[in-house]
């Protein structure tokens, strides 16, 4: 048996920072060899961030992504990292391809070059690399000889492929599989990876390694969860959600499998010697951490924190604005800012109108108190009557000028303080068109863009409680997690006016968005046939507001503007069998 202690770098990276990311990975490699790690293992594309997008396809920027990683090898060997296997993601260019052209690569960087190289076959233009929809046989595998061990190398979506890379690999005979990912996060996402790792594992016959990455990108938040698992498929490590994490480990490989070819199942192989004498055992052995996976509302609300916190900070920002309504929705939110950028950089504002409650506006001064977020009243009644009494407006324009004075209002800080305004709406109001654009719809992100408004609740529900449990003042008023939603833009106004019970509107939502389930499906599910008419009419006739919905935070399979995209001029319409 050969000894080998590897190193997981789960790490935070910004997309075409290539600087940022550089000095990122030469502070991490330096932490791997100072834990005496013989490889360490990156995410993927950590030089360049992930994903490049369009990016992809300018050629100053694959040329600065080849000069930067000749540039990493070099300080890694300056760093004291020479003797470092170092796997390292970037945006290359395969050259033995025809036309080369941009591919997702990693180099395994050592004595101060790159030892090998791996390109992915293709790199597709898309927001989240769908490699499934493009793969076909082919490509390299590079393989590295370390202390006696074969160590391979899949990326990206190569781990999700039955027979694909992995079973290359396993038919080489290699010792260990390295597994550099950008896996973005989605609910529940992390009880599909430890299986899906483990079967990989038991398909190459080796022990594998899987590096996530952590941050927010965009919409994208990637949580980590970055593990090793044996030949058998027994978890050995794992690395905590959402948090920046070394993840070190000692491993006994048998170091005596390699089958000898230079080629396999289509992929041509490059096998670069290092060095084959086996290391002597440490007298100290690492077992490696074994993180427990969050429970549902801690992940989620990680997630949310995590991609507001790094669309914030990536994009220059110092402080957020929102408008406190006394709801559960701008609750949450402020409570969400708070907790990912401090009291200090968040500013909540009340703009009551002439049919704004007393409860409303003492509930979000109940939130101000409670949080530390700063605080002030803007009152828009005035602003409000102009627009009435000039324009003549009644009924629904009278409503939504309301909210669009609110959105004046908070743009107008922006420009003025230098805030990043916040929109508040759910995924069921947006899902369903119960937003006034230009209103309540402005801002620069939006948070809760994809959390359905039942899930508001068990969000709002939980961090008190989590609050309480740590002896802090939870958040959240009780108020307005209790009271009936309402957008008080005319007397009495209650969101049941217009909408089913909320539990019974995202169920039928689950169905219709989530799973793309026609109206025969609904009607089969048990549903009313013309609440859901009225429903779906009301999602498909949405889709133009959705498209000028500011961006947030993605945690489900399909979430608005990014996953679900409709024509706008449509004329099919889901309709009664």
């Amino acid at each position: 048996m050969a000894h080998l202690r590897i190193a997981l770098a789960q790490m935070d990276t910004c997309v075409g920072d290539l600087t940022g990311n550089a000095d990122k990975i030469v502070d991490w490699c330096r932490r791997a060899a100072e834990a005496g790690a013989h490889a360490v293992v990156l995410p993927e594309m950590a030089l360049t961030g992930y994903p490049v997008e369009d990016l992809a396809l300018r050629e100053s920027f694959q040329a600065a992504s080849l000069a930067a990683l000749d540039r990493l090898a070099v300080r890694l060997a300056e760093a004291g990292c020479a003797e470092l296997l170092a796997v390292a993601g970037y945006l290359g260019a395969d050259p033995g391809e025809p036309g080369g052209g941009p591919r997702n690569a990693a180099a395994l960087l050592h004595g101060g070059r790159a030892a090998a190289t791996q390109y992915k076959h293709h790199l597709p233009n898309y927001g989240v690399f769908d490699e499934r929809r493009y793969f076909k046989p082919g490509g390299s595998l590079a393989v590295v000889r370390l202390a006696g061990v074969d160590i391979g190398l899949v990326i990206c979506e190569d781990i999700w492929q039955d027979g694909g890379p992995v079973a290359a690999l396993g038919e080489l005979g290699v010792d260990l599989v390295l597994s550099p990912n950008a896996s973005p996060y989605e609910r529940n996402k992390d009880d599909q990876r430890l299986p899906l790792v483990a079967r990989r594992a038991a398909e190459a016959g080796a022990a594998l390694a899987y590096c996530n990455l952590i941050g927010g990108q965009d919409e994208l938040v990637f949580d980590g969860d970055s593990m090793v698992v044996s030949a058998t498929g027994e978890l050995l490590a794992r690395a905590p959600q959402f948090v920046e994490r070394l993840l070190v480990l000692d491993l006994q490989l048998p170091g005596s499998s390699w089958r000898g070819r230079d080629g396999v199942a289509g992929f041509r192989v490059d096998r670069v010697v290092l060095s084959e004498h086996p290391l002597p055992a440490v007298p100290d052995v690492e077992a490696g951490e074994l993180a427990e996976p969050l429970a549902e509302e801690a992940e989620v609300w990680g997630a949310l924190v995590t991609g507001l916190r790094d669309y914030v900070h990536k994009n220059g920002f110092r402080s957020v604005v929102l408008g406190l309504s006394g709801g559960i929705d701008s609750a949450l939110v402020a409570a969400l800012s708070v907790d990912a950028l401090g009291a200090d950089s968040v500013y909540g504002v009340s703009m009551p109108s002439g049919y704004s409650s007393e409860h409303s506006r003492n509930d979000a001064a109940d939130l101000a108190g409670r949080t530390g977020l700063h605080y002030s009243v803007q009152p828009i009644g005035d602003m409000v009557d102009v627009f009435v009494k000039q324009l003549a407006l009644s009924g629904l324009a009278e409503e939504n000028v309301q909210a669009r004075c609110r959105g004046v209002t908070l743009m107008a800080l922006s420009n003025a303080h230098g805030h990043l305004v916040l929109a508040t709406g759910n995924k069921s109001e947006l899902a369903v068109g119960y937003s006034t654009i230009y209103g309540d719809a402005v801002g620069g992100f939006a948070p809760i863009k994809d959390v359905p408004k039942t899930l508001v609740f068990r969000l709002a529900r939980w961090r008190n409680a989590e609050a309480e449990r740590r002896g802090e003042t939870p958040p959240i008023p009780p108020n307005s997690i209790t009271k009936p939603p309402s957008a008080e833009l005319r007397p009495g106004q209650l969101d049941t006016d217009s909408l089913p019970d909320y539990d019974l509107l995202d169920r039928i939502l689950d169905e219709y968005v989530e799973a793309d389930r026609g109206f025969t499906a609904l009607l089969a599910a048990g549903f009313d046939a013309s609440l859901v008419e009225e429903i779906v009419r009301m999602v498909d006739r949405a889709e133009y507001k959705r498209r000028q919905y500011p961006p947030g935070t993605k945690i489900s399979f399909r979430a608005f503007g990014r996953d679900r995209r409709l024509p706008i001029t449509n004329g099919w319409r889901e309709r009664r069998p």
